[in-house]
């Protein structure tokens, strides 16, 4: 009799406690459901400005389009351009194109549609262009610095270090070490458990807001993206600093004023990019994930994955006066 009891009480309590071990089975359930699709907020946060922004990104791309496509253009028909310095800054061009080709179409139709939707192989596709071609970028900037130091220290030199071959090599090698860092990087995250919201609010598919989106711990892959940060901004950063150091000294040293101003107004562009790429760059993705604010991490992308490729053709026409020279001379055969 006590034993049926005693089998009743636990029948009892069984199915007191069923309905909330099934209640939680299924939290857990939908807690770990794999993500299909992710929504961009971009800019569907303003929607009164819509027509506004659609029309400013646009002709900013067609601005980016245009005017590296000029460059790439010059640097290889005009034979007072063809010179180490130039060949990097052609490719350089064509890198800049392919950059913001991953990120602004998309954000064109987003805004078209006040659509977001995009799905997780897309996302993780895109992410992993934008930092191949981030990385790609980084030592580009670096091999060009060292052009210019090997150019204005080493100028006797100069024809045999920096011959064909070794420029080629450059170039190959800037954009082919960052791919199996990148596209490593790439899967790691987005091997992550992803819970919850689906929406990133970014413009397109970045770290740090993917990151905020995973569940659980995810400080291995926080240290990975520092680390990956450190290699490719952190590292070549400081080279770059250390060329214009010995550049700069030379510079000071030439006698002739006019020598002077040339070699400053050549080097000036470079550096000019390399202060507004690395400077938000490394801002947005040295930061701390719990420090930054999504606003600013916005505006930080906006302005190193679009403004400052704008500016680039600018920066380097205006400042360079080989460069304004073949200019002038394309633009009557390109109208008539």
């Amino acid at each position: 009799m006590k034993m049926l009891f005693k089998n009743v009480n636990e029948l009892t309590i069984l199915n007191l406690s069923y309905p909330q071990t099934e209640s939680k089975l299924k939290a857990e359930e939908s807690d770990n459901t794999t993500i299909m699709e992710f929504v961009l907020v971009g800019f569907s946060d303003v929607p009164n400005l819509q027509w506004i922004l659609l029309g400013i990104f646009l002709a900013i791309y067609l601005i980016i389009l245009l005017g590296n496509s000029i460059i790439i253009l010059i640097t290889r028909i005009d034979p007072t351009l063809q010179n180490p310095m130039y060949f990097f800054l052609g490719n350089f061009s064509f890198l800049e194109i392919r950059y913001v080709t991953t990120t602004v179409p998309r954000m064109h139709r987003d805004i078209w549609t006040q659509k977001g939707n995009i799905r997780f192989l897309t996302c993780a596709t895109q992410m992993s262009f934008v930092l191949i071609f981030g990385g790609t970028e980084c030592l580009l900037l670096r091999v060009m610095a060292y052009d210019y130091y090997v150019a204005i220290c080493n100028s006797l030199h100069y024809p045999v270090v920096m011959n064909h071959r070794v420029c080629i090599q450059l170039v190959a090698g800037s954009w082919i070490s960052g791919i199996p860092v990148e596209i490593g990087q790439t899967c790691q995250i987005f091997s992550l458990s992803f819970c919850g919201s689906n929406t990133i609010n970014h413009f397109f598919c970045d770290i740090p807001p993917i990151l905020k989106l995973a569940c659980g711990n995810t400080i291995v892959n926080e240290v990975a993206v520092y680390i990956v940060a450190v290699v490719f901004f952190m590292v070549p950063f400081p080279l770059i600093v250390t060329s214009y150091g010995k550049i700069i000294s030379n510079i000071l040293k030439l006698f002739s004023a006019r020598g002077r101003a040339k070699a400053f107004s050549t080097c000036s562009s470079h550096l000019t990019v390399v202060v507004l790429f690395y400077g938000t760059a490394a801002i947005n993705f040295l930061q701390p994930k719990s420090n930054q604010s999504e606003g600013l991490g916005k505006l930080l992308s906006l302005f190193y994955a679009i403004l400052t490729p704008m500016m680039n053709p600018i920066i380097y026409s205006l400042r360079n006066k080989d460069v304004m020279e073949a200019l002038k001379k394309l633009l009557p055969k390109l109208l008539t």
